[in-house]
């Protein structure tokens, strides 16, 4: 209870400060900055905390920030597990990595850096500089809860290595003589009555006809040698989606858990995915070919198997039939 208030409160701290002159003033890092220059060549680390009150998309856009981070920064990466050991188990992101709490017990210190926009070079020679400053310590920066990364893909070869060290394509409800679509339409934690109590949510909204507009683009266009079925992967009652009755063979998947859903979206032949986090993160781990919606918080690769769909559905059906 303590840590779950502690947490609230440097939220609020932080969201009513981050842009004004007092905030890095806030974090000691800064403070060693402005009077410690070091020039050591120590081996330091970097991680990131996965929120441990959001959903596992949002968990893993954290953790992935941390790995892209340390990169970036010239550190060694250092693994914090996601919040429940299922999950953590099942991501496989741990794989070959030294944990956080590791490296405590071999006394390094654990130093919490500032937020910052990682396309603002000023903010980002600020964290430079504070890295540098330690440099003759043994240290482990933790990144500000919730630091932005926008292409997340850029790191998605390292992350497949380690899902499909611990999963294949074998397990599944999948028919391996047919192609398989999987559809990801958000529900549960964005309904009609949460919109209509804050329109701001509409930022992460579809309709169900979107969905249906892109599934039958992709009927259309598709010219495949095996038959099509579709799965849809949400939240509700069938009759909640009403829009897909005139589209062949789907097969309703809304009781499934989430690890399973999860997979399923990874190892399907066409992803479509929606405006979450859940669907992204499969997408950056799957082969297949993705149709993503346009305007989403993070970015898409310039690849043949990722396709952006706009508010209508509409999407390049050339390189649909390319694909095939």
């Amino acid at each position: 209870m303590l840590d779950k208030i502690r947490r609230k409160l440097l939220m609020y701290i932080v969201r009513y400060t981050r842009h004004s002159v007092v905030y890095n003033m806030l974090y000691p890092s800064w403070w060693h900055a402005m009077y410690f220059k070091s020039f050591g060549k120590k081996i330091n680390y970097l991680s990131a905390i996965p929120n441990r009150g959001a959903g596992i998309g949002h968990q893993m856009a954290n953790w992935i920030a941390g790995y892209w981070f340390a990169q970036k920064f010239n550190l060694k990466f250092a693994h914090i597990p996601f919040s429940t050991r299922e999950w953590d188990d099942f991501l496989n992101f741990g794989d070959n990595e030294v944990t956080v709490n590791e490296l405590l017990n071999a006394k390094y210190k654990k130093v919490r850096l500032p937020l910052f926009n990682e396309n603002d070079e000023k903010e980002l020679k600020i964290i430079g500089q504070i890295i540098q400053s330690y440099s003759n310590e043994k240290v482990v920066f933790v990144l500000e809860q919730d630091q932005f990364y926008y292409k997340q893909y850029e790191v998605m070869d390292d992350l497949k290595v380690k899902f499909k060290k611990a999963h294949d394509d074998t397990n599944l409800i999948y028919d391996k003589d047919t192609l398989n679509i999987a559809v990801h339409v958000r529900r549960g934690d964005i309904t009609i009555g949460q919109l209509n109590k804050n329109p701001n949510l509409l930022i992460r909204w579809q309709d169900n006809d979107y969905f249906v507009n892109v599934l039958k683009n992709v009927l259309r266009n598709l010219k495949s040698s095996k038959p099509i079925k579709v799965y849809l992967f949400s939240q509700g009652k069938i009759e909640d989606f009403s829009e897909f009755k005139d589209i062949k063979n789907v097969q309703y998947c809304l009781d499934m858990d989430a690890k399973s859903s999860f997979l399923h979206m990874v190892y399907a032949d066409i992803l479509i995915t929606s405006k979450s986090s859940f669907s992204y993160k499969p997408a950056l781990l799957s082969d297949g070919l993705k149709i993503c919606p346009d305007n989403f918080w993070h970015g898409y690769p310039l690849s043949d198997n990722w396709l952006i769909a706009d508010e209508k559905g509409e999407f390049d059906t050339e390189k649909l039939q390319k694909w095939v």
